[in-house]
């Protein structure tokens, strides 16, 4: 789960008529300028410290690699229409084999408000379920019981959708300010609902800071998940039809350098997540008992996770689309 940067471009065909004087030799005309595509594709990767998705780490704090493909088609210079496809490295606690995001919608412009609505697709293969019954350690995601008897438990097929709506403002040159909101009916095929809204800004500094073409920009994002009662599979002996689970913030800051296609990501994640809850959410693998006081409703193992926890990530990407390349 990873930010996409995206672009879109349109120009007019311009007709030159010659001017004739009786003293002047006569020119030919010029031909008319061909009409440029409303297709347009755009496409690249990136290398990472760690893939997080909204706070918690998807590849146990280890390096991982994304790529994407992006055709879009731009129906009018204020209206583009786009699907596409990206895949990702991942570490998930039902061994999945890795992420592969499958997504589209419209992206209208208003000068200089930009907005995007869309749907996403998460889709996760090759997962096992871990039920956390019968004999240890293949029934446990994390491998083993601890002295309460339970252990972490997943399902095998975690992939879920979620449907859209972005928003961002540029109110000038170096300040641009937006905001997201996300909806799942059911977050990672738990049955719990999963809202999550947040609030952008971007500082891009002046082009004449660094030299030879080198851009800089600071960046952060302030959001909030809120999550509805998973089905039974995730139930506990006091909450055996689900539980509630739990809320939580997320925050990161970073500092970023350009140049042309390149771009330089050295951020700040965090959340108010506590390692129970953490293992709550993530039915982490590498979970480790955190003692009796660890053991609550919610999590009867008593199992504590450092998913959720800060983190710093350095990320090296290339976005390009077909016009960048002219």
């Amino acid at each position: 789960m990873k930010t996409i940067l995206l672009s879109s471009t349109m120009a007019l065909a311009l007709m030159a008529t010659p001017v004739l004087a009786a003293d002047m030799p006569v020119k030919a005309p010029k031909a008319p300028a061909e009409a440029e595509s409303p297709w347009d594709f755009a496409f690249g990767g990136a290398l990472m410290t760690d893939y997080n998705f909204r706070g918690i780490t998807q590849s146990d704090h280890r390096p991982s690699e994304t790529v994407y493909f992006e055709p879009r088609y731009n129906v009018t210079k204020t209206l583009q229409l786009y699907v596409g496809t990206s895949g990702e490295g991942i570490d998930f606690p039902n061994h999945a084999a890795g992420e592969v995001d499958f997504y589209g919608g419209f992206r209208p412009t208003f000068d200089k408000l930009s907005l995007d609505f869309g749907a996403w697709y998460y889709y996760y293969p090759g997962g096992i379920t871990f039920t956390g019954l019968g004999p240890s350690p293949t029934t446990c995601t994390n491998g083993f019981f601890t002295p309460t008897g339970f252990c972490n438990t997943l399902k095998g097929n975690v992939s879920f959708w979620e449907v859209y709506g972005k928003g961002s403002y540029a109110v000038n040159d170096s300040v641009t300010v937006g905001g997201n909101l996300f909806y799942s009916p059911s977050w990672l095929n738990s049955g719990a609902s999963g809202t999550y809204a947040s609030g952008t800004f971007k500082l891009t500094a002046p082009s004449n800071i660094l030299p030879n073409g080198v851009g800089m920009y600071l960046s952060g994002e302030l959001g909030h998940y809120w999550f509805g009662t998973t089905d039974a599979f995730y139930g506990t002996p006091l909450f055996p039809n689900g539980i509630q689970y739990p809320d939580y913030t997320t925050w990161n800051l970073g500092i970023a350098f350009t140049y042309k296609v390149f771009t330089l990501d050295l951020r700040w994640y965090d959340t108010d997540l506590s390692q129970v809850n953490c293992n709550v959410l993530t039915g982490d693998h590498t979970a480790t008992f955190g003692g009796l006081s660890s053991v609550t409703a919610t999590n009867p193992s008593g199992l504590v996770s450092n998913w959720c926890g800060s983190a710093f990530i350095a990320k090296f990407s290339a976005d390009l689309t077909l016009g960048s390349l002219k």
